[in-house]
């Protein structure tokens, strides 16, 4: 795929770049601990993220309920109120993460949140779909995938 080169700088991006430049403009917004100061995840020494990071912030009260349903457990951060879940970046895509969780692309988590878990090996990452539908079935939501199409009596 080609971009124009009538306008704008003349290079050609593909869509997946469009795509994570315009998710990196929207990273700005951390919630929920509304912290006034945040900081790129820090990888504990000896892992590399591959992938990039994004992360998820779950309440500690839902957080201890999800723990035991995933398969693995990746690196996991607290910053007294939340729990935050170390995932590949675009873990979103395609996928609205239920309240009360909330998503937060590039990891940037609040500056006292600290490690409390660790796994085996090299890589910080929980499988995002398995910690998505364990949220999902914690929380009541119904899975929601992008593109699902609802009809008005919900069938």
């Amino acid at each position: 795929m080609a971009v124009s080169r009538g306008q704008g700088s003349g290079q050609a991006r593909a869509l997946d770049t469009l795509v994570r430049m315009s998710r990196a403009r929207h990273a700005t917004a951390v919630a929920p601990a509304a912290a006034a100061t945040t900081v790129r995840v820090p990888l504990p020494d000896g892992m590399t993220a591959p992938l990039g990071c994004d992360a998820v912030a779950v309440p500690i009260r839902i957080a201890r309920l999800v723990a035991p349903r995933l398969p693995r457990v990746g690196c996991v951060y607290a910053d007294g109120t939340h729990w935050w879940w170390i995932l590949p970046s675009d873990s979103d895509y395609a996928l609205r993460w239920p309240a009360p969780s909330h998503y937060a692309s590039g990891a940037l988590l609040p500056a006292g949140a600290r490690l409390i878990h660790r796994p085996e090996g090299t890589l910080p990452y929980t499988p995002p779909i398995p910690l998505y539908l364990a949220l999902c079935r914690i929380t009541g939501a119904p899975p929601n995938w992008a593109g699902q199409r609802s009809t008005p009596n919900g069938v």
